[in-house]
């Protein structure tokens, strides 16, 4: 009798102790699944932050060709505004055609207009 109460005993220790195993082995799996994703968000979280590095590194680039197109068109503005005055001061009469000087005068005015309103395109 001593022997079979031993045996189931040890039978049911040794369920015990497998199931024990089973449990420590599947703790361990997952602990591991869990480090595994938390690199992966790691890892991912880094290439966000690479992302919005980029990005701000762009933005002194952007600023500058704001800068420059702004000058641009405050050069072309200004250019356009002086050719328009210079054209406006200039009278166009009958008399013009027979003066040589006024009416060079006046084409160069012309032209300059042109030459500023050509820049728009």
């Amino acid at each position: 009798m001593k022997n079979k109460g031993l045996m189931i005993g040890c039978g049911v220790l040794g369920v015990v102790g497998v199931i024990a195993v089973i449990v420590v082995i599947w703790g361990v799996g997952i602990y591991n699944n869990l480090i595994t994703l938390e690199e992966n968000v790691m890892q991912k979280w880094s290439e966000v932050e690479n992302q919005y590095q980029r990005r701000a590194d762009l933005i002194p680039n952007l600023v500058n060709t704001v800068k420059g197109v702004a000058d641009f068109e405050r050069g072309t503005f200004t250019a356009v505004t002086e050719a328009r005055a210079k054209v406006g001061q200039i009278n166009v009469s009958p008399e013009m055609l027979e003066n040589p000087q006024a009416f060079q005068q006046f084409q160069a005015a012309q032209n300059n207009l042109g030459s500023a309103l050509s820049r728009l395109w």
